[in-house]
């Protein structure tokens, strides 16, 4: 019996190459750099080899350098003993001689090639920069469970990072933690020891001993600022929108394959093995797998073109985790069918759309970040501030980081301070962002605007501790006994502790019955009413109250009878292009009232977590509607049958009541 359990249990699956830098077919590599594979699994690293890792130039000419191996990334370095040949393409073998810790080979030889860029001498170094974090800078209502992360925009020296990042919290007491790097990713990620401080200040920072793997360190020290909340995040992660679409047909076959997550994830947990797609016959499609941090969008990149006209399966396991530790709930899978004719390819260049500011634009406000809408969905890991670059005044860089919203393919860039006013700034966009299919801009994009000598629009409302609820009540939350019901977040009521209807209702969060926490929200939520009900500068009268059939631009809006209600048809929320957008709606003495299966639409790149509804009395979600933003409510908020909202219902007073609903705290 013993030894038919060790049959069962024994590794017989072939290793697989998950990721390449550079990637297969690329142009312009420096002729200094380092070369990197990265395996789905533990590997052997006596087989590690110069016979089983080999690089060759022109006529096949192998080239000489020096082997390591890190097994805490299953990634193989190959550095070559002096500068490659420029315009040159090599050829880099990973061969069947490699093995996993249980002696399993590669399935076939890797092969992969690059260009090296044109010139003939060494080019000058350019020095990375941070692309990304998480949380971002002076985010507040921070998980006091959650790892600390910063993306790069280039291949990492992982030893100096680990060097180069630390936390530190009150005081400026170190936070101790340790620091892994994932090379696939370029994300480093920082693992406190226990839980942060709770609503407290925190700094992290990565100094100028992070270099990257040419020897290039950071310009100068890179710092961000958060506060945490008070409590831990308890809430698994969602997969909220794929590329294909589930059930979508006429797929190009060069596509790459993405899920973007409702949070930021753990990068470590996204491999090979816990994203797979199979194609016709269960056949397994092997590709990179890979995670960006901007766009928060996990994606896998097939070897070859897929099977014209062939039936494909992608899945997410549970495998998967968001950045404090949660898991993904169930499998996630969907399928997809590729178009039938062979020559169904994607080979058109994608284009910038628009921008906000717009080209030549005046007077824009020194608080403003900068959008670009492609025209269609990009490769997330393509953006970064190695591609996407401000400067100004003249050529001076401004330190920013890069987020993009999947949805819109809209990507920002956020400068770390305001602009500095009356001066003339350039945006660029290089030919090294892609679409899914590795199309690149056919031209660089270059745009200009000159800014004011103010900041401009509104603020997002902070709800502070409230942030992490899905529901907070002054007096109980009740659920129809429906187990239709689906609150992804936390749920909280204080003082009034009755909870009734979970179960049957499900709940993906913690659940907060007249506790300490429950009161510091309660306070929280006050002060994000009071803030949102006393905004008055450049606010917009709606006369009549009715939403309804209106397309409304980003600002503060207050009803004049004191009433907000959308009866008629949608509403529409446009953006304007500007993913960072906000919306405040006032209702002074009384009441939102939304009817059935009407909803609320956004546009133009318009985000749920920046929209804000202040309600005098109560909120009403009629039969069936789709609500979009967080309702602070004085008093209740009532959802009725089968009404979603992605958002938050937040009441001061009074109760929650629910029938069959799903309401998600929306992503950043």
């Amino acid at each position: 019996m013993g030894d038919d359990a060790e049959r069962e249990t024994t590794d017989t699956t072939a290793p697989t190459v998950s990721s390449t830098d550079p990637a297969d077919g690329a142009t312009d590599v420096a002729i200094n750099a380092e070369f990197t594979v990265i395996f789905s699994e533990a590997m052997d690293a006596s087989t590690i080899t110069a016979a089983t890792f080999t690089m060759t130039g022109p006529d096949e000419t192998a080239m000489a350098g020096t082997r390591a191996f890190d097994a805490g990334n299953n990634t193989a370095t190959f550095a070559p003993t002096g500068d490659l040949t420029s315009d040159t393409e090599f050829t880099v073998t990973i061969t069947t001689g490699v093995e996993d810790l249980a002696g399993n080979a590669l399935a076939s030889n890797f092969v992969w090639t690059f260009t090296t860029a044109p010139g003939t001498s060494t080019p000058a170094a350019t020095a990375p920069t941070v692309s990304s974090t998480s949380p971002a800078d002076r985010a507040t209502g921070v998980a006091i469970n959650r790892r600390i992360a910063a993306t790069f925009s280039g291949g990492m020296n992982a030893s100096s990072v680990v060097a180069a990042f630390t936390v530190t919290g009150p005081g400026e007491t170190p936070v101790i933690g340790t620091v892994a790097h994932d090379v696939r990713s370029d994300i480093a990620t920082f693992t406190p020891e226990i839980d942060l401080t709770q609503d407290t200040l925190h700094t992290a920072t990565i100094t100028t001993e992070a270099m990257d793997l040419a020897g290039s360190a950071l310009a100068s020290d890179f710092v961000w600022t958060f506060t945490t909340g008070i409590t831990p995040d308890a809430t698994a992660p969602l997969v909220n929108l794929t590329i294909p679409a589930n059930a979508a047909t006429g797929v190009v076959i060069n596509t790459i394959i993405t899920a973007t997550f409702s949070e930021a994830m753990n990068p470590s947990t996204i491999t090979a093995a816990s994203l797979m797609l199979v194609g016709p016959g269960e056949t397994p499609v092997f590709g990179d797998v890979t995670y960006a941090a901007v766009g928060t969008t996990a994606s896998i990149t097939p070897a070859g073109n897929l099977t014209p006209g062939g039936s494909y399966t992608a899945t997410i396991t549970t495998a998967v985790q968001d950045l404090a530790g949660n898991a993904l709930a169930v499998n996630k899978s969907w399928t997809f069918t590729t178009a039938a004719s062979a020559p169904a390819g994607d080979n058109a260049a994608p284009a910038v759309s628009s921008t906000n500011p717009a080209d030549t634009a005046t007077d824009v406000p020194i608080n403003q970040r900068i959008n670009a809408t492609f025209s269609e969905a990009m490769n997330p890991l393509t953006l970064s501030t190695a591609h996407y670059t401000v400067t100004g005044p003249g050529a001076t860089s401004v330190t920013g980081t890069v987020s993009y919203d999947v949805p819109s393919s809209i990507a920002t860039f956020v400068p770390t301070t305001d602009l500095a006013p009356n001066v003339l700034f350039t945006a660029r966009i290089t030919t090294g962002v892609k679409d899914l299919a590795g199309n690149a801009l056919a031209t660089e994009f270059v745009w200009t605007f000159t800014t004011a000598d103010t900041p401009a629009g509104q603020a997002p409302v902070d709800l502070q501790s409230a942030t992490t609820f899905a529901i907070l009540a002054g007096a109980g939350v009740t659920n129809v006994n429906n187990p239709g019901t689906i609150i992804n977040g936390d749920i909280g009521t204080s003082p009034t502790p009755a909870v009734g209807g979970f179960p049957p209702g499900v709940l993906n969060g913690t659940l907060h019955a007249s506790d300490p926490i429950a009161e510091l929200a309660k306070l929280d939520l006050t002060t994000a009413y009071n803030d949102a009900a006393g905004r008055s500068i450049n606010v917009v009268t709606i006369a009549d109250g009715e939403l309804g059939g209106l397309t409304l631009a980003p600002g503060l809006y207050m009803s004049a009878p004191g009433s907000f209600a959308i009866t008629s048809v949608d509403l529409t929320l446009d953006a304007q292009g500007d993913a960072n957008a906000v919306y405040v709606f006032q209702m002074p003495s009384s009441t939102l009232t939304v009817g059935n299966g009407r909803q609320v639409i956004l546009s133009g790149g318009a985000k749920a977590s920046n929209i804000f509804w202040q309600v005098g009395s109560s909120a009403t979600l009629g039969t069936t509607s789709v609500f979009k933003g967080t309702i602070m409510a004085d008093q209740a908020i009532t959802l009725e049958t089968g009404a979603t909202l992605d958002g938050r219902a937040l009441a001061r007073i009074a109760a929650v009541s629910l029938d069959t609903n799903v309401i998600t705290i929306p992503a950043p």
